[in-house]
């Protein structure tokens, strides 16, 4: 595995937070940082809170797409609240979250419950963006290589090796979400690493899938994470919520592709 050659993605994760004349402001600012300076080697998303997707569908630059944050495990019926991946994919989302720690450790979703969630994403047509991670508690167990691949196995079990195909996964140590620590570059580069192995043992091509980091990623450390083996793009929250930042944090994910090109040129002519 080496510094990725993929182009990068960058998603940001609104959680509870906007409003109508919030959104406005910052799709605004968004517009302006892009059409001063274009960034072009990136794929770029936000998730907002699921009432303003209508909204936002129609006032998102085209370079933006659209993510919710969640996905009913149903697909139609009687599930007062829910969303179905159906009606996600007729608001013109591209992407969903499944699995994110905050709905695992606070509504008791279990990695049955993710694995279904991300089977109906993609039968729908979304990307699925897989959410794995450890407690501060797992980690002082060394218990993170063992409880990423047991919520990644949930899924193949369920989806097997094509579900991965064209796929995203976002490796978010809960201990890191929110609170300013950010994992070492050694600790990202190794966990990345494990999921990358456990991807070529399932026979999941490395090339398919981005593997995104997340956990207080910002402005001022995001081209060191992007620079990392096997850092594919970020899963970002509250730095998304400022529109300067999250271009900035896109601009550094550019640059960062920029510098990949030519190495990886240069490997595929050895």
């Amino acid at each position: 595995m080496q510094t990725s050659s993929k182009t990068p993605l960058i998603l940001g994760n609104w959680k509870m937070n906007g409003s109508l004349a919030d959104n406005l402001g910052w799709v605004t600012r968004a517009r302006h940082q892009l059409e001063k300076q274009p960034v072009h080697h990136v794929t770029l998303g936000v998730c907002p809170p699921f009432p303003y997707l209508q909204s936002l569908r129609q006032i998102l630059p085209a370079q933006i797409a659209l993510g919710a944050q969640d996905v009913s495990s149903e697909c139609v019926g009687a599930y007062t609240g829910e969303t179905s991946a159906a009606m996600l994919k007729e608001l013109q989302c591209r992407y969903v979250l499944v699995g994110h720690s905050e709905r695992r450790a606070r509504l008791a979703e279990t990695d049955g419950d993710v694995a279904r969630k991300f089977r109906l994403a993609k039968h729908a047509g979304l990307t699925p963006v897989l959410c794995v991670g450890e407690s501060q508690t797992e980690r002082d167990n060394n218990e993170t290589t063992q409880v990423i691949t047991q919520q990644l196995q949930a899924v193949f079990e369920l989806c097997g090796p094509e579900g991965f195909h064209a796929g995203v996964i976002a490796y978010e140590p809960i201990w890191a979400i929110g609170t300013g620590r950010t994992a070492s570059p050694s600790d990202i580069e190794a966990v990345h690493g494990a999921i990358f192995e456990w991807l070529g043992k399932h026979q999941i091509p490395e090339a398919s899938v981005h593997v995104l980091y997340g956990g207080s990623v910002k402005a001022e450390n995001s081209a060191d994470i992007f620079a990392l083996e096997g850092v594919d793009g970020g899963l970002i929250g509250g730095a998304s919520l400022n529109a300067g930042s999250f271009i900035d944090i896109a601009r550094s994910a550019n640059q960062t592709a920029q510098l990949a090109e030519p190495l990886a040129f240069a490997r595929k002519s050895l």
